[in-house]
C-alpha cells in the first residue's frame, strides 16, 4: 500500500513539472507546420517555382495519381490528364509497306480487265503469271501446206461435239501438242487470200510438221478442190468474239473421277487446275481435250484456266453435271 501510495503522489509531481514545456514544444510544431504548407502552396500555383526536391515529389504524385485502378483492377487516366492540353494528334494511320501495291493494283487495269469488262455478270476472277506458249506461239508466222477433208457433223479430236460451223481445221499432230492447239483461232494466207478457222481435231500422219487439214468449205475459200494440196502461211489469232466459256464434265463424271474441258475460249488453253484442300493442282490433258482427275481429286471444286499468254481465270465451284456445257461468263483478253 505504501508503494502503491507513493505512485500515485509521485505522478502529480511530474506532469506539474513537463506541463510548462509541452505546451510551447507543440506551438512550435504547429506554426512550423503551417508555414511548410503555405510555402508549398505559395510555390507550387501558377507561376511559382520550387527547387529539384519538390519537383520529384510532385511528379511521383501526379505519378501515383494517374495510375489509379479502375473498377476492373485496370489503370485509368485521371481528369487532370484531360485538363493537360494535347499535343497534334497523329491518329490518321500510316502507311504500310503494302499500301502502295494496293493502290497501284486498283489503279492500273490488269490484262485481265478487257475481259471481265466484256463478261458482266462475271462471278469468278482473273490474274495473269508467266506466258505458257507451246509449239504454237503468238507473233509467229509458220510455213505449211494445206489439204482439205470432209468434217461430217464437226466433231473431232478436240471433243468439242458436232457444230455447224465449218470454218474449221485439224492440226499436224506436232502441233497439235496434246490437244493444246484445240480451239486455237489460225489466220491461213494462200496466194493473196486468207481464211480464219478454229482448230477442232487432229491431222496425224502423214500430216507433215506445219500442215493444216481445213474443212472443204475452207479449203475452198483458197483455192479450188481439185488442187488438193497448197503452200500456205499461218499464224495464231487472238480475235474478237462475244462467247464465254464453258465448262463441261465428261461423261461418266462423279466426285470420285472426272473430266474436265473448257470450251469457247478466245486463247489456246495452257493448263486446267482445280482447287483442292493442299491449293491448285495441275490436272493432266489427254489427246481427246479433257483434263482428267483419276482420283476424284477436285471434282466439283473451283477451277483456274491458263491461256498460253499467261492469264489465268477462276471459276467458281461448278455441280459435276456430265456432257452439260456451263457457263462461265468469263473469257480470255484479246491479243
Amino acid at each position: 500500500m505504501a508503494s502503491s501510495s507513493h505512485r500515485r503522489r509521485s505522478q502529480p509531481d511530474r506532469e506539474f513539472q513537463w506541463r510548462p514545456v509541452r505546451g510551447p514544444l507543440f506551438a512550435v510544431a504547429a506554426v512550423a507546420a503551417v508555414a511548410l504548407i503555405v510555402t508549398l502552396v505559395v510555390a507550387f500555383r501558377p507561376g511559382g517555382s520550387s527547387d529539384t526536391g519538390s519537383d520529384r515529389a510532385v511528379s511521383a504524385s501526379s505519378s501515383s495519381s494517374s495510375s489509379e485502378a479502375g473498377p476492373s483492377g485496370t489503370a485509368t487516366e485521371t481528369d487532370s490528364a484531360s485538363q493537360t492540353p494535347s499535343k497534334p494528334s497523329s491518329a490518321a494511320p500510316k502507311p504500310t509497306a503494302s499500301s502502295p501495291a494496293r493502290a497501284s493494283a486498283s489503279a492500273t487495269p490488269s490484262a485481265a480487265s478487257p475481259a471481265r469488262r466484256a463478261a458482266s455478270g462475271t462471278a469468278g476472277t482473273s490474274t495473269t503469271t508467266a506466258p505458257a506458249a507451246g509449239r504454237i506461239r503468238p507473233g509467229t508466222t509458220y510455213d505449211g501446206v494445206a489439204t482439205s477433208y470432209d468434217v461430217g457433223n464437226g466433231d473431232g479430236a478436240c471433243s468439242f461435239g458436232p457444230t455447224d460451223d465449218v470454218m474449221t481445221a485439224a492440226m499436224n499432230t506436232a502441233d497439235y501438242e496434246t490437244a493444246k492447239a484445240c480451239g486455237a483461232y489460225i489466220s491461213v494466207h494462200a496466194g493473196g487470200k486468207s481464211i480464219t478457222v478454229r482448230i477442232t481435231n487432229e491431222c496425224p500422219a502423214p500430216c507433215a510438221v506445219g500442215q493444216l487439214d481445213l474443212s472443204r468449205q475452207a479449203f475452198a475459200k483458197l483455192a479450188p478442190l481439185s488442187a488438193g494440196r497448197i503452200p500456205i502461211t499461218w499464224s495464231l489469232l487472238s480475235p474478237a468474239t462475244s462467247d464465254t466459256i464453258s465448262i463441261r464434265y465428261k461423261t461418266g463424271s462423279t466426285q470420285y473421277w472426272c473430266g474436265i474441258q473448257a470450251i469457247g475460249h478466245r486463247n489456246p488453253l495452257a493448263r486446267l487446275e482445280v482447287r483442292t484442300s493442299g491449293g491448285w493442282l495441275a490436272l493432266t490433258r489427254t489427246g481427246y481435250n479433257y483434263f482428267l482427275s483419276e482420283q476424284g481429286t477436285g471434282c466439283g471444286s473451283e477451277i483456274r484456266l491458263t491461256d498460253i499468254y499467261g492469264e489465268q481465270l477462276t471459276v467458281p465451284a461448278l455441280a459435276v453435271r456430265p456432257d452439260v456445257a456451263q457457263q462461265t461468263g468469263l473469257q480470255f483478253a484479246r491479243h
